[in-house]
This record gives structure tokens, sequence and C-alpha cells, in this order.
């Protein structure tokens, strides 16, 4: 009789053979850890600490992503190759220039420490789309982890990352990739089952489908929808018969107006651009080079954030994703313009390494270090984040 763990929903039962996985939430055996040293999962009981989430991340991910102390997507990185045509894992496209410029634009910024006045602890707490968030991030709409050595079923990782993010007081986006269709959608399975809490991001499809896609959100209960703008030039959706397109602003207000949920588009990187998405009706610009995979060479997010955030910052929400590893980048983002932030990479990790408890330790370390931020530099609140914390 061997004892096991669920790392989606935590579970801990006995059996007598290896299961087949869950016996509460169905998970995959893949999601299963031993629950003491019996033969079975590699690992033995739920990760307790990061350290221990990222090693054993770094040993499931092995040739793909080693876990390094700085993810910066530089040359000597495993993830950064060049893929001839091949599916590009944890890298940037390219030279992985762009992944590179989205961390040193963030470096080049330095925080001024305020430290004399009355003593506060600081208050993150956001509205976001009418919700509630204990902390003004979110999880980034990731997805085809499957593909990556067939670590983690995408259904079980899809709610690994909903439900992590739900337990640390937060929201998590939920991406589109080439092996998701209208009759098996990993992301949208998991929100229904999850009761829509969380915001589903498609690949731009072509218009039938994505109301197709956006209707069943809006069925699930999601607060919003939207599309990845940058996603049309997508050589692997094409190459498996999932065709995606560039969107004019006349496309862009048929989604608009086809749904009453709110609509976010993501891939915004130039302020043109961002007033179109506007004048379309989006609520939401998510400013994001997509993680540096789309173009290389582009600039890093922090450094067209601003322009984008002046531009349209009172007409939408902003987001901003690309290079933040830390508290201190969110306030960066923050600072810089953004209404809320994403984390992407480090959340894979999490989410592979420790499942649940691994994205709700990640996003609790996100949380301690923004604290220690605002603290120093004297931001009571997120509306008091500008760019006065910058030296």
């Amino acid at each position: 009789m061997g004892k096991w763990i669920c790392a989606i929903c935590k579970h801990s039962f006995e059996a007598e053979h290896s299961p087949d996985g869950c016996e509460r939430c169905q998970a995959d055996i893949k999601s299963l850890v031993a629950g003491d040293n019996s033969s079975g999962p590699q690992f033995s009981g739920l990760a307790e600490d990061l350290e221990e989430v990222r090693s054993r991340a770094r040993l499931k991910l092995k040739g793909i992503c080693a876990v390094y102390p700085a993810c910066d997507g530089k040359p000597d990185k495993i993830c950064q190759r060049e893929a001839y045509g091949k599916p590009i894992g944890f890298g940037g496209a390219g030279s992985g220039a762009g992944f590179t410029a989205n961390v040193t634009s963030l470096g080049r910024l330095s925080l001024k420490t305020r430290l004399v006045g009355q003593h506060f602890e600081p208050d993150m707490t956001v509205r976001f789309l009418g919700l509630s968030l204990a902390l003004p991030v979110l999880g980034a709409p990731t997805s085809g982890i499957e593909k990556y050595n067939n670590v983690v079923n995408e259904y079980d990782f899809c709610r690994m990352n909903i439900k992590g993010c739900l337990e640390a007081g937060s929201l998590s986006l939920r991406g589109d990739t080439w092996f998701y269709t209208l009759d098996n959608n990993p992301a949208l399975d998991a929100l229904e089952e999850e009761g829509g809490r969380g915001i589903p991001i498609f690949k731009p499809r072509s218009q039938d489908i994505l109301k197709r896609f956006i209707a069943r959100a809006e069925k699930a209960g999601c607060p919003a929808v939207g599309i990845d703008l940058d996603g049309f030039a997508s050589i692997i959706m094409a190459k498996h018969g999932q065709p995606v397109f560039r969107k004019s602003v006349k496309e862009l207000k048929e989604l608009v107006s086809f749904s009453s949920l709110p609509f976010i588009v993501k891939g915004i990187m130039t302020p043109e651009d961002a007033e179109d998405c506007v004048s379309a009706g989006v609520k939401v610009i998510a400013v994001s080079n997509h993680g540096g995979r789309v173009l290389d060479s582009s600039p890093g997010v922090a450094e067209v954030l601003p322009g984008i955030a002046d531009r349209v910052g009172k007409y939408a929400i902003i987001t901003a994703d690309g290079g933040v590893r830390s508290g201190y980048d969110v306030l960066k983002m923050l600072a810089l313009g953004a209404d809320a932030v994403l984390l992407g990479r480090d959340l894979i990790r999490a989410a592979v390494g420790g499942g649940t408890e691994g994205v709700r330790l990640q996003m609790e370390r996100c949380r301690q270090t923004l604290r220690q931020a605002m603290m120093m530099t004297r931001c009571r609140c997120i509306d008091e984040v500008n760019r006065d914390v910058f030296h």
C-alpha cells in the first residue's frame, strides 16, 4: 500500500498499486508525487519552499530550461539557441535579443529609497476589471508545456496555474497554442472546471472560431476574454492546420461587440496600435513582446511602456509583462504606467516543479518582494506608485 499526493488539489490518498491519477480531481499520474519513500514518482511529498520547487523543475526540464538564477535569454543559456523552424522552447526568437531586452531594460532602472516618515504597511490590493486582487500581479497566458519533456498534462498545467493564482489572491490568464482545438481546449476545459475563475487569451484565429471560443468562455463565467494579437505570424499554428490572422480595427470591433465581457488585446508594443485597440473598444491593453518570442531585436517592454501608458492610460487598463522576476520588477512596471503585471516563465517553472503549491509560492514570493520595494520607496498603496520611485 503506497501513499500519494496530488500536486493539483493536494489530496493525499493510499493505493495498493500505482494509480492512474488522483482519485479526487482525476489529475494525470504525472501530477502525483509519492507521499512517502515508496516506489513511484521521482519526488516525495509536496515541495516545501521555492528552492525545492525550482530544483524539481530543473530536473524535469533538463535540456530545455536549467532554471538559472538569472533568466535573461543570453546566448550562454541552454534555452537560447536557433530552432531552425522547430519550437523554440523557453528561449526567445532568433538571437534572443527581444528576450534579453526585456530583462536589461528593467535592470537599467534604479529605485530611489525614501526612508524618513511615519511607519506603514503597504496596501498591495488592486481592482482589476471589477475584481479585488490581493496584489497587482496575474499569471501570464502560457501554454504548450505538455510538449516539454512530457512532464505534465496540459489540462493539469492549466489547473495548477488557475488554482495557484487563486490561492495567492489573484487570477491566471490562460493561453492558446497549436494543439488546442474547438473540441479539445485544455484552457477552456480547466476554466470551466474551476468556475470561470481565470481569463482565456486566444490566438488570433478566424472570427468564427474566436466567437465560438468567446461564447464558451462567457458561458463558463470568465470575467474577460482576449486575443494574443502578435500571434498572427505563428509558424507552428499554420503548420498544424490552425490558421491565424492579422486583425483590423473593424474585426476587433466585431469581437468586442460580440460579447458583454471586457476584451483584452495582448502583444501591443506601440502607442499607435494601442490607440487603434482603444478605438475598437478594447478594455485592456497588454503591453508585451511575447517574452521576446515573436520578433527578434524587439525593444524591451519597459522601454515602450511609458509611451503607451501616456497615450492611452486614461482610456484603458494597462498590463505589462516581459523580464519580470520579482516584486522589484513589478514596482518598476507599475511606475512606468502599468495597472497590473503578468508573470510568465517563473510560473511555468513553478507549476512544473511544484504544481498548485509551486505557483502559490512563486506568487507569494513576488508579493513579499513587492512589499519590500514599496516600503523602501515609501509607496503606501499601489496608487502612490509613479515615476518618482526612480533615480
